[in-house]
């Protein structure tokens, strides 16, 4: 079957290459195009364009960019129009992909499949009309989302799993079996009287002390609202080496601005190998925060935002959702605390990590709660799992 996929930032790319490999697997006859990244591509198929084309945030870049915003949704439109997938699966990315969706539907009679369903729970959650009318099968990976779509708006989802627990429970398990690898070699030396040191994580970042992981986002604005006061509140803590997680497309000259007068590292692409062997993180609200419970480090959540004291007012009365961070979503209750708008500040920062530091009361119940966020994700393959309803569901419309 023919497979048309539509994702607009990184991790949209990373998530919807898994799903590919797994639509492969049930339907070896699967041939691709797709807007999308590199990950995608190394799959295979056609990529009509790179994600990077497409995503632009924040009201100015997009007011600017709206000309070659519509353009590419032409393109989008003509390429599904003329090429007649058997599907269209659209990931993430709301904003151009509720449109195509608009599109598929009225236009055509290609199936629209939603696969990491849009965060109306948290903001726009009208677009619930738009979903309803346009997309026939919505694919969720946050269990809080079935009672929301399903009792609230009563719209039934498929909940698959979390794909970000299954990168991370992979990354465990493969490490751990390189470690083995390791130790046989070192093992098969040492009968040869071979002696090899090696040199790991902390040793290259700081010597012996443990690590406290800095992920202070993935957009420049992010970094410049979040990362000086990360740096500035871990100055308290000397017995702990500060390492930045640099982001993928954020070059090094960004970073060395806050960095350079502290002692923090900078680590890029290695943020899971980061996490793995880190004792405690600051993070910015987003994925990171549910991949940073999955490793098992205690975290504080700092926001930084404009205007915070109007923040705080839609937070408590327009905003739906009670929490900005997965975990808490995930949860159901507060596992870690959220520093947002009028609560950010360094000295807030600084006094919740020090309660989650090893030997603290706030760390081993922080521990207990990620034990209840593991359980509620399952331990299933979300790709996989959507990749056999997927190929059921078109198996049933041809019949």
């Amino acid at each position: 079957m023919k497979y048309y996929l539509i994702v607009g930032e990184a991790s949209g790319d990373l998530h919807a290459s898994h799903l590919m490999k797994a639509l492969q697997r049930e339907d070896p006859e699967a041939q691709f195009r797709f807007f999308g990244g590199d990950l995608m591509t190394a799959v295979g198929g056609t990529r009509v364009k790179h994600y990077k084309e497409l995503a632009y945030m924040g009201f100015i870049p997009v007011l600017l960019h709206l000309p070659t915003i519509f353009q590419n949704m032409r393109l989008c439109k003509r390429d599904i129009t003329e090429w007649k997938p058997d599907v269209v699966i659209l990931v993430d990315y709301p904003g151009f992909n509720l449109n195509i969706a608009k599109f598929v539907r009225s236009k055509t009679d290609i199936p629209v499949y939603y696969y990491i369903s849009p965060k109306i729970w948290a903001w726009k959650e009208y677009r619930i009309k738009n979903i309803k009318r346009d997309v026939d099968e919505l694919f969720s990976i946050l269990p809080f989302e079935v009672p929301f779509f399903e009792g609230k708006h009563h719209y039934p989802i498929h909940y698959v799993g979390n794909p970000t627990a299954d990168e991370v429970r992979l990354f465990l398990e493969e490490r751990g079996e390189r470690k083995e690898e390791r130790k046989g070699e070192e093992r098969k030396g040492e009968e040869r009287g071979e002696r090899r040191e090696e040199r790991d994580f902390r040793e290259v970042q700081g010597g012996d002390k443990p690590v406290i992981a800095l992920l202070a986002g993935s957009r420049k604005q992010e970094i410049k609202d979040n990362l000086p006061a990360m740096l500035e509140a871990v100055k308290a803590f000397p017995d702990y080496q500060p390492v930045v997680a640099g982001a993928p497309g954020i070059e090094d000259d960004y970073y060395k601005t806050f960095v350079d007068d502290s002692s923090a590292e900078i680590v890029y692409n290695e943020t899971y190998d980061l996490l793995s062997r880190s004792t405690a993180a600051l993070v910015t609200s987003g994925t990171a925060t549910l991949e940073t419970a999955l490793f098992g480090v205690p975290q504080v959540v700092c926001y930084k935002t404009p205007v915070p004291h109007l923040i705080r007012f839609a937070y408590n009365h327009i905003i739906q959702c009670k929490y900005i961070s997965l975990v808490n979503l995930i949860a159901d209750q507060e596992v870690v605390q959220e520093l947002l708008a009028d609560r950010f500040s360094v000295k807030n920062i600084r006094e919740e990590l020090a309660k989650i530091l090893p030997g603290r009361t706030g760390r081993e119940q922080m521990l207990k709660g990620y034990r209840q966020v593991q359980t509620a994700l399952g331990n299933t393959s979300a790709p996989d799992n959507a990749a056999k309803l997927m190929v059921s569901l078109l198996r049933e419309r041809t019949e």
